[in-house]
């Protein structure tokens, strides 16, 4: 039996739930501290990681924040920023995974523009259904962006995109190295000038942030071969500096170059006070074997970057990249007159029949003056693909992807093709490669149809009975009176044809013999086909000659009258309607009514009854206004019998009846 009274029992308790309290306190207190040297620490990494992501250190940014998901934190943001960062250099598919979070995490309430990039990513994975789902949910969400609409408008892309591949015959060249290889640019005859990362060094200052790669140079090989080239070397001291220098293109005669760089000081990477180092393009001349003269070209800022120059072949145009004031997308392709005095015009967008809300960018212009460009706002294959468009008139642009397999599933960008020989250079970060991007060769074996062609679909159809007319030819014509082609209706009156694309009103013509020709004027908008069009043809309306039976001529059904009776029957006022409005169309047609009887009678009543039977079909013509001078009667009795009824017990009555007629026999 315990010897504590109540109250110190009471006393003990108490005081063990203090001491039990105070340690549960401490131990409440410890874990608050840790959790707050936890928050803290990834508050400081989610800083770091949002710092690296504005300063366009994606790669650093990118291991930040996976480094924060593995720790078990995620938000809109971070998913977005994961997004993005893979997107920009053009991983893909680590792109695909955190936007599919993102939008996992908030379906309701998203930018269009990362519905657009998810079904990019998924595109550049070949999952192309999944990708057309969910182009078909961003443009619902942003009905006015070109990106959609094209879409919309070319729902069959991958069939024509089918249609023009198979053209190219493509090598990855030997002198590709592990680094980036890209934007190859003619030099002469024999010379390839192109940009590389391939100069490592090993010092910081020649690592770019923003993908952890080294700073680009231009390089120089010879073409000695079929794939045979010389070890390339660094192309110009004058024009290499501590930036990164890409994409040159060379004048015709080789004595100007213009090419890009980074925003520099001195000669030195420099960024704008958003952290940005703005792309300008530089022009230098060769004289005595060296580049001199190196000038910025005076359109060029600190604000915005102008980027991948390329000459028309005249020379007296430059074309470039940039997303200078007036640019509809990330980028847009613009061109720019060359004055006779070495100075330059004003800058002009090339529109948007060319360029998108996406990327435009790595123009090339062919001596037959084609435009080749890099572009992921156009339906393509994924990431960056290459496309081509004529640029004589950029009223009437037609724009074409150049098909595998210059175009795959990944970045495709920086053409060059010489029309003469057909042989040219693309750039591609495709898997099987060598490096981060790499330089293909092609010999063209096809040209590229830069023809654009509408199919115009329809039927044929009798204009009376509605039946279908086959054998009518059809013909297009343009609003300048020029033929675009022909075909002939089919044995159900459709026809199929190819018809142009340039906006404006046609005339469809339909000709067939017996029939009136038959037209009807359809509208272009947009290149998009043209379907469900009819054609209605009316029969001609043909003058019989002397001596037809207008009842056999215009196929009518026949006058008849009852037996030993000279009334007009109602069935009979029906064809002579046919008969009377023939005759008002023809007003110089004369007709003979040409009346008969059965053999039932005599010879003698049957002359006088068919003759009573002419005079009242000649009557009921004069008082439905028919001149007089138009028309004359005569009987011929049974003289003229239709059948061998010659007696009236050799035939049943509904035989007889087929000779109680009249005739209508055009006479002169």
């Amino acid at each position: 039996m315990s010897s504590e009274t109540g109250i110190e029992k009471l006393l003990h308790q108490d005081s063990f739930n203090y001491e039990n309290m105070m340690y549960k306190n401490k131990l409440f207190f410890v874990l608050f501290l840790l959790m707050g040297y936890w928050l803290n620490a990834q508050e400081n990494r989610l800083k770091k990681a949002e710092k690296a992501y504005d300063n366009f250190a994606y790669s650093s940014a990118i291991a930040s924040y996976e480094s924060l998901v593995d720790q078990g934190l995620s938000s809109e943001e971070i998913y977005k920023n994961l997004g993005n960062a893979n997107y920009l250099i053009a991983n893909y598919q680590e792109a695909e995974n955190w936007y599919s979070k993102l939008i996992e995490l908030n379906q309701t309430d998203i930018d269009p523009e990362y519905l657009y990039k998810y079904a990019q990513c998924l595109k550049s994975l070949e999952k192309y259904e999944a990708s057309d789902m969910w182009m078909q949910k961003f443009n619902a969400a942003k009905r006015n962006d070109l990106r959609g609409t094209k879409f919309k408008e070319n729902i069959d892309y991958l069939k024509k995109i089918r249609e023009q591949s198979g053209r190219y015959r493509i090598a990855n060249i030997s002198i590709n190295s592990m680094e980036s290889d890209f934007s190859p640019s003619f030099f002469g005859e024999d010379v390839m000038v192109f940009s590389s990362a391939r100069d490592t060094g090993l010092t910081v200052n020649n690592i770019h942030v923003w993908n952890k790669r080294p700073f680009l140079n231009l390089y120089a090989t010879e073409v000695i071969g079929v794939d045979k080239y010389s070890e390339p070397i660094k192309f110009s001291k004058k024009l290499n500096k501590k930036t990164h220098e890409s994409s040159p293109i060379f004048s015709r005669d080789g004595n100007t170059v213009y090419f890009t760089r980074n925003n520099s000081n001195n000669g030195n990477f420099a960024r704008d006070k958003e952290g940005v180092s703005r792309l300008k393009i530089f022009r230098a001349t060769l004289k005595d074997g060296e580049w001199t003269g190196l000038k910025a070209l005076p359109f060029n800022s600190d604000e915005y970057s102008i980027a991948h120059p390329a000459l028309s072949p005249d020379g007296k145009k430059l074309y470039f990249a940039s997303d200078m004031p007036g640019t509809i997308g990330a980028s847009d392709i613009f061109v720019v007159d060359i004055l006779p005095d070495g100075k330059f015009g004003t800058p002009q967008n090339l529109g948007n029949k060319i360029n998108t809300e996406g990327s435009e960018t790595f123009p090339f212009v062919t001596d037959d003056n084609v435009l080749y460009f890099a572009s992921n706002g156009h339906p393509g294959l994924g990431g960056l693909d290459i496309f081509a468009t004529k640029i004589n008139n950029l009223e009437e642009v037609y724009i074409v992807n150049a098909g595998e397999p210059v175009n795959s599933n990944e970045d495709d960008f920086s053409f060059i093709l010489r029309d003469r020989t057909h042989k040219g250079y693309f750039a591609s970060n495709r898997h099987g490669g060598k490096g981060d991007d790499d330089i293909y060769s092609f010999i063209e074996e096809t040209p590229i149809d830069l023809t654009c062609n509408i199919l115009v679909e329809g039927t044929v159809r009798d204009k009376e009975t509605g039946e279908p007319l086959e054998n009518a030819k059809i013909s297009i014509t343009n609003f300048e009176n020029e033929a675009i082609g022909e075909v002939m209706s089919g044995n159900d009156g459709t026809f199929l044809l190819e018809g142009e694309c340039k906006e404006g009103d046609y005339k469809l013509l339909a000709v067939k013999e017996e029939y009136e020709n038959g037209s009807e004027v359809y509208k272009v908008v947009r290149a998009k086909n043209v379907s469900g069009l009819e054609l209605v043809l009316e029969k001609t309306v043909k003058q019989a000659a002397v001596g037809d039976d207008l009842i056999a001529f215009l196929g009518l059904k026949p006058v008849y009258f009852d037996l030993d009776k000279s009334d007009i029957l109602p069935a009979a006022e029906e064809t002579m309607a046919e008969v009377i409005a023939y005759m008002n169309f023809f007003p110089d047609l004369k007709v003979q009514i040409q009346s008969h009887t059965d053999a039932k009678a005599s010879d003698a009543y049957n002359n006088q009854l068919s003759e009573r039977r002419a005079q009242a079909t000649l009557a009921y013509l004069t008082e439905k206004g028919i001149a007089e001078d138009r028309v004359s009667g005569k009987g011929f009795g049974e003289t003229k019998l239709v059948n061998d009824c010659t007696t009236r017990e050799s035939c049943p009555d509904e035989k007889h009846q087929m000779n109680r007629r009249s005739e209508f026999i055009v006479v002169e």
